[in-house]
């Protein structure tokens, strides 16, 4: 990602922070971070080996389970294991063109995984509003192309983000009040006006968290619609549960992210430790649950996983 400022011919390397204000405590906080992380890796890695073993789960529905976790497992690595260096070792210095790529891969893939949670959520409504449907209208091949196509939109609108913010030259103090390379926080840094790079930004994360969430929302609406018609009470308060479950960790994305965007760019006088707090826990905590909502929950899902520890199991006692 070179570019042709003469202060970014040879970039220096960024520092990052960590929480501000909470240096002394960085140890502490890791462990929550930590925990939420190795229960990521697990979960979502669970979740991809049954997807991908299991042929019973080759089903749009766990398809869409799978690009989820994908999503998960990309974008927590590419936060966490530097987050930790950080916060144990004082590993605060990234490279100025790793730090792009750590950028570009965050970006990207909470805007993909936006775009798979709407997939996700349309795939529900067409199989309890229109089940007798659903085999033709929803198929392997379809349920790829619309990961790749969720993969394409979020590349597409993150691209153009991060040559604005290549193209802008840094010659003031490298530090970034940050655990990671927030793109508005590097802005910031910058020795001209990032305000186009900041519109940019806002307006594409507006438009793409307004429009999947409004489909969403109509989604869930409808199935919601369905499931109270159910005939029986016990259906009812299971479907309801599921859907509960699935709109509070869409919640907690849509909101956490909208939030460590808004908190960055308006502040409202907030501690910065604060700001800081909520896009860690906005990268962190959805990946954790997951794999457990919308994976472990579902009863299939978690037939697969038990057979496949069951072969895992079996493995190692004839190695013994």
């Amino acid at each position: 990602m070179s570019t042709p400022n003469r202060s970014n011919t040879d970039p220096q390397p960024f520092l990052l922070t960590g929480i501000p204000g909470l240096e002394a405590l960085h140890v502490w906080i890791s462990i929550p971070f930590c925990i939420t992380y190795i229960t990521a890796l697990l979960g979502n890695s669970l979740v991809l080996l049954a997807v991908s073993l299991d042929r019973s789960l080759h089903e749009p529905m766990f398809y869409f389970i799978a690009m989820l976790a994908i999503i998960d497992l990309i974008f927590t690595t590419a936060v966490v294991p530097k987050m930790l260096g950080m916060f144990w070792l004082g590993s605060r210095e990234i490279g100025f063109e790793a730090c792009f790529v750590q950028m570009f891969f965050i970006h990207t893939s909470t805007a993909v995984e936006s775009g798979v949670l709407l997939v996700m959520s349309l795939d529900r409504y067409v199989a309890i509003c229109s089940p007798l449907r659903y085999s033709t209208i929803l198929t392997g091949s379809r349920a790829v192309h619309m990961g790749l196509l969720s993969l394409a939109r979020g590349a597409g609108v993150m691209t153009p983000l991060m040559c604005l913010l290549t193209r802008l030259p840094y010659c003031r103090d490298r530090v970034v009040p940050h655990s990671y390379c927030e793109h508005m926080a590097v802005a910031g840094l910058a020795c001209t006006n990032p305000a186009p790079a900041h519109l940019y930004s806002l307006t594409v994360a507006t438009l793409l968290v307004g429009t999947d969430s409004a489909f969403i929302t109509f989604s869930y609406s409808r199935i919601l619609r369905a499931v109270l018609r159910l005939p029986s009470h016990e259906d009812c308060l299971k479907a309801l549960k599921t859907c509960g479950s699935h709109v509070f960790v869409i919640l907690i994305f849509y909101i956490g992210g909208l939030l460590s965007m808004y908190l960055q760019m308006f502040p409202f006088d907030m501690a910065p430790h604060v700001q800081v707090l909520v896009a860690d826990l906005y990268l962190t905590v959805p990946p954790m649950l997951n794999p457990i909502i919308y994976g472990i929950k579902v009863k299939q899902m978690q037939e697969g996983i038990l057979k496949l520890l069951g072969q895992l199991a079996g493995l190692r006692g004839s190695q013994a």
